[in-house]
């Protein structure tokens, strides 16, 4: 019985994939498989390449010690290359075990319950063979468990069994019904993390099981995905799969590149992964015939370190670094570079060259590749392309694009350049996908004007002689001391300072040495900043030229750092700062960088959490800059941390709300914890107002009166839920104005409501309601802590050789379970209460509590459906195949449940109705959770 749901849930995905067009095959063992294999490879090769003569045993036995149980790096490799056998006879016949390039015509097989026996003995829920390997391996639970079980049994296997051909799996798909995701095998350490959702093309996710499976498993889908859209990267030795808003940009450059001559460009928030995007579009494009070239073009100042190791993640050797334009025109010449990686001045130089080379490409189909497309200096270098390059088609990237309210100085758009937006993805998608995180922004006032100089006034005219004030900078830099650990989690994460000018940036490093000299901090702090040749002194008094500034600053590095920079190779002291922003270990990673405008573009740190603001952005610079602090690391980092010394309120939503595409910053922006309190302390008048005492809720005999309670009360939740992420938070009645104990006693009510009108419902009551209107929202109410999984982690941990410490344990878990704040989890309370104090204490030492937990919810879920199937007079095992069919697909399917009633028209209608409530009820006990 404790099998009986995944046992279901398997051949319903076994039946979809079959109906889909995948042979379903008996595989049962690693023997059965391997003859499987030879039996494809023989049927694809017999009569090209292996002449009408079958391999041999032999032949067959040296293949397989050539390709069997390598790395899942090189097993990678291995299935995208051509393999050479020698025969028997001394001919050499070349084997593809993979056609990547028509992913139709590969041969499909579906099995399951494969059994092995590595280091210990397993069995593989359902198993993908494409060309008889096995590529993408299926990993189901039972809704009701948490996908993390999947991904963790999968941990186990990787670890502890897939070998031989099982290495050459490429693809993970786990999933509990309800939650599916799908992510790239590998030779390391796999995050949880790693695990992505797929979505449609307008970015909404396809989270069920069944419409996965008929989406992204489909067989030439899932071949080209395969094929197409996973990454062999060379230099970190692993495979990466593309995530579907890749998948769907890639797709439209290739069809219009191919289709049209237009261009157009694509819109992937920063941090999203437009690097891996735009190479991959490259690539493919490069393969393709009647395109002579494709030339990736980044601007010089982001092709950094960072950049070069990305780039050669993906080809090795990509990028050349030299300012050497002669390099350039030889890749132009030679036939066989199909992909160029290159900067946009080295290409405008290679035209201004007037290079013989160049001519063979007037005319001729060229793409060329745009990263970071808003910049202004294409537009500039735009004009001269496409007077040499007449036949180019122009595909820009941005997570920033140009529009008539940030257009360029030239007044031009991204649309006026490239055309039409193919795809996007924006930071608000980005956000809700755990691709990148929100913004909590804080504004500081930093001076008191006088009744005639407002600081709006002070912002338009944006003199040195108050934003520069020594009085100003040692306030903001003793500010930035002060708060630098509770922005940065004591150290655990590094910060930027951004600020107008250089003068600026060495007024506030010098700020910082002199504050560090009077044991004010201990933290490292350095600048970084380009110069000018020449640069005009406007006769100032005391003028230091910024090299000389600079070779000071690097000297101080040099010191804290055992380093030895100077600007006679300035690159050095770039690629360092780089990898020091990056560092976790005190002592070897910068704290703080002040910065002018470099580093705000292009730089990725996962280290990086917060950036302090003393300069005027706006538009795509602002989003650019606050994108440096958005990375996606761990719990300890919830959002990026913005401190503005300027007033920025009105950019900063004006920004986000263009590059969100909506007017709702709320999914973007944090807002400070003073408006959210003002906003608890609003709404929680408004409460007392309507009830002063939770008992006075009995007392609301109108059902406008209790819906205006339901309303204030979600409303009140919703604001708790906000502030409790904040470290200023006291649950006390001095600081709230309720304490938890009466919020406890508001929220029974709240839900006692909830219950009347959700039992007036499941009786088939037809009274109308002002309460039926109301969106309860039974969510808010949900625990961030003690829910489901929380209580099954108890469970699994409960002593079963120590009695007196099991009870202590099993009334905490009483405790809780009376208490329950989440939804479902107060669904499944009677069933885990009737467990422990049932089930456990009959449990031996070494029993796996959690298994035993499954095994009694199914028996008790199958007593549930036996005893309701009596008394409704309705097949019992009719019963059973509806609600497994409810919970793969989501559909009740009427006519086949109407076909086991029986009675007249209004009996089997009442009947219908109680059935479906039934159904829906079990699939919510019994459903999943995470």
């Amino acid at each position: 019985m404790a099998y009986q749901s995944e046992y279901a849930l398997e051949n319903e995905v076994l039946n979809q994939l079959e109906n889909m067009g995948y042979e379903r095959v008996n595989i049962r063992d690693n023997e059965a498989l391997i003859q499987n294999f030879r039996e494809i490879v023989n049927e694809r090769h017999i009569d090209k390449e292996l002449k009408h003569k079958p391999l041999s045993d032999r032949e067959f036995e040296r293949m397989m010690t050539d390709i069997n149980g390598k790395s899942v790096f090189d097993s990678a490799r291995i299935l995208r290359d051509k393999y050479t056998l020698k025969r028997d006879d001394e001919s050499s016949v070349h084997i593809d075990f993979l056609n990547t390039e028509k992913w139709c015509q590969n041969k499909f097989q579906v099995t399951n319950q494969v059994s092995v026996q590595d280091k210990y003995k397993s069995r593989y829920d359902v198993t993908i063979l494409i060309n008889g390997l096995p590529l993408v391996q299926i990993e189901l639970k039972r809704s009701g468990v948490a996908i993390s079980e999947a991904f963790n049994q999968v941990e186990r296997y990787r670890k502890q069994n897939f070998t031989g051909l099982f290495r050459y799996i490429q693809l993970f798909v786990i999933s509990n019904k309800m939650e599916t995701r799908y992510y790239a095998n590998s030779d390391k350490q796999i995050l949880k993390s790693h695990m992505f959702y797929w979505s449609n093309e307008k970015n909404e996710r396809i989270n069920r099981l069944e419409q996965f499976v008929g989406d992204f498993l489909e067989p030439c889908q899932i071949a080209k995905m395969i094929s197409r859209y996973m990454i062999v990267n060379e230099t970190d030795k692993f495979i990466m799969a593309l995530r579907p808003y890749q998948v769907y940009a890639v797709e439209k450059i290739i069809e219009r590149a191919l289709e049209t001559n237009n261009n157009g460009y694509i819109w992937h928030t920063t941090g999203s992964g437009k690097t891996l995007t735009s190479f991959k579009a490259s690539q493919i494009l490069s393969n393709q015939s009647g395109i002579k070239k494709v030339i990736f073009l980044v601007d010089r100042k982001d092709l950094d370190s960072q950049t070069l190791a990305e780039f050669n993640k993906f080809q090795q050797d990509s990028v050349d670094l030299t300012d050497n334009t002669q390099k350039l025109l030889k890749q132009l010449g030679n036939p066989m570079s199909r992909l160029i990686v290159t900067t946009i001045q080295k290409m405008s130089n290679a035209i201004k060259s007037g290079h013989s080379v160049m001519d063979q490409y007037e005319d001729e189909k060229v793409i060329f590749i745009i990263d970071e497309c808003h910049r202004t200096q294409f537009g500039d270098m735009h004009r001269s392309i496409r007077q040499h390059f007449k036949n180019a088609q122009y595909f820009g990237f941005t997570g920033t694009p140009r529009f008539e309210e940030n257009k360029s100085q030239d007044g031009r758009a991204t649309a006026d350049i490239f055309g039409k937006c193919l795809h996007h993805y924006l930071i608000k998608d980005a956000i809700r996908d755990g691709n990148v995180l929100g913004f909590s922004v804080d504004y500081a006032r930093t001076f008191n004007p006088k009744e005639d100089l407002s600081e709006e006034y002070v912002k338009d005219i944006d003199t040195a002689e108050i934003w520069m004030a020594p009085e100003r900078i040692n306030q903001i830099t003793e500010h930035i001391i002060h708060n630098y650990n509770k922005k940065t989690i004591q150290g655990k994460y590094t910060a930027m300072l951004t600020v107008q000018s250089i003068p600026m940036a060495v007024a506030y490093y010098n700020a910082f040495k002199k504050a560090k000299a009077e044991g004010k901090h201990q933290l490292n702090v350095t600048t970084i900043f380009t110069y000018g040749s020449n640069e005009d002194t406007h006769e100032e008094e005391n003028y230091v030229h910024s090299r000389e500034v600079l070779d000071e600053v690097m000297a101080d590095f040099n010191q804290t750092f055992g380093t030895n920079h100077s600007t006679d190779y300035f690159e050095g002291f770039f690629s360092d700062v780089s990898k020091k922003m990056k560092r976790v270990t005190p002592g070897e990673k910068i704290d703080l960088l002040i910065v002018v405008n470099m580093f705000l573009t292009g730089f990725d740190s996962k280290k990086l959490n917060t950036l302090y603001v003393d300069k005027n952005l706006q538009y795509h610079d602002l989003i650019q800059a606050y994108s440096r602090t958005n990375r996606v690391e761990a719990e300890t980092k919830p959002y990026g941390n913005i401190v503005c010394y300027r007033d920025l309120k009105q950019q900063t939503d004006e920004a986000i709300s263009i590059f969100s595409d909506t007017d709702d910053t709320d999914t973007v922006l944090s807002r400070s914890y003073e408006e959210y309190l003002a906003a608890f302390e609003d709404g929680l008048k408004q409460l007392y107002l309507i009830a002063p005492t939770p008992d006075r809720v009995d007392q609301l005999e109108r059902e406008d009166d209790q819906k205006a309670f339901v309303l204030a009360f979600r409303e009140l939740a919703n604001v708790l839920l906000m502030l409790k992420t904040f470290e200023d938070f006291e649950f006390t009645k001095a600081h709230l104005g309720i304490d938890e104990q009466t919020f406890e006693d508001y929220k029974g009510k709240y839900r006692h409501l909830y219950d009347l009108v959700k039992k007036r419902h499941d009786t088939g009551d037809e009274k109308v309601s002002v309460l039926d209107d109301i969106d309860f929202n039974i969510e808010i109410m949900r625990n961030d802590t003690i829910n489901v999984q929380y209580i099954m982690d108890l469970i699994s941990q409960l002593d079963l050789d120590d009695v007196h410490e099991q009870e202590k344990a099993r009334k905490e878990i009483h405790k809780l379970l009376n208490k329950a704040d989440d939804d479902q989890l107060r669904l499944k309370a009677d069933l885990i209460r009737q467990f422990i104090d049932k089930i456990v204490p009959t449990l031996r030492k070494g029993t796996d509590i959690n298994e035993m937990y499954y095994k009694f919810e199914d028996e008790t879920k199958s007593e549930e459906i036996q005893t309701f199937a009596e008394e409704k007079a309705y097949p019992s095992e009719w019963l059973g195949s509806i609600i497994e069919e409810y919970e793969y697909s989501g559909n009740i399917n009427k006519d086949t449940l109407d076909k086991g009633l029986d009675g007249g028209l209004f009996i089997r209608r009442k009947k219908s109705k109680e059935i479906k409530s039934f159904i829906i009820d079990m699939a919510r006990k019994y459903g999943n959770f995470e």
